[in-house]
């Protein structure tokens, strides 16, 4: 799992800066809180905390379906060199329907994340503030999504651990 978290975040990273992804690898957790993992880099210097889904639920037509699906994360990272703080993100592991939405739903509150490829994330460094105070506060963290095939997808994630992890993520790439 180790492995799998930091190669994705390191695609997700770039996306979400507007710059051409490289593959990079790294097995360098240095906490682990609950349900969450925080890993760091150090060129450029990036710092995040991730989690996978407790659960996964996918559906057609309204009739549940199996379907293959690359890593399902939901992240937040910090690259101190490019201005990032915070940054909220999500892979579905699949490509997401041109021009779609994913929602995410915090314990009751609602937010929508604009997608592209694989990736998605709000429209702003203010949305990302909110939905991180929210993850704060709240037990879990459901996003619902759907892919170029039409099928729908919700994933949801366990925030126990998401506080510590993510002031640690922080923490690590201050100043």
């Amino acid at each position: 799992m180790i492995f799998n978290i930091s190669r994705a975040f390191c695609v997700v990273a770039a996306c979400a800066i507007g710059t051409t992804a490289v593959a990079q690898e790294s097995s360098n957790r240095v906490a682990a809180n609950t349900d969450w993992s925080v890993f760091t880099e150090t060129n450029p210097k990036e710092c995040w905390a991730v989690s996978a889904p407790k659960e996964t639920v996918n559906t057609k037509d309204g009739q549940t379906v199996t379907v293959r699906r690359g890593e399902i994360l939901l992240m937040v990272f910090y690259r101190p060199g490019a201005s990032v703080k915070g940054q909220v993100a999500f892979t579905g592991g699949y490509p997401f329907a041109s021009g779609s939405t994913a929602g995410m739903d915090i314990s009751g509150t609602k937010f929508e994340l604009f997608t592209e490829g694989e990736w998605a994330w709000p429209a702003t460094p203010e949305d990302d503030a909110k939905i991180v105070a929210a993850m704060k506060r709240g037990a879990d963290a459901t996003l619902t999504a759907r892919s170029g095939r039409g099928t729908q997808t919700s994933d949801r994630f366990s925030l126990l651990g998401f506080t510590a992890a993510e002031e640690e993520a922080s923490k690590r790439c201050a100043g």
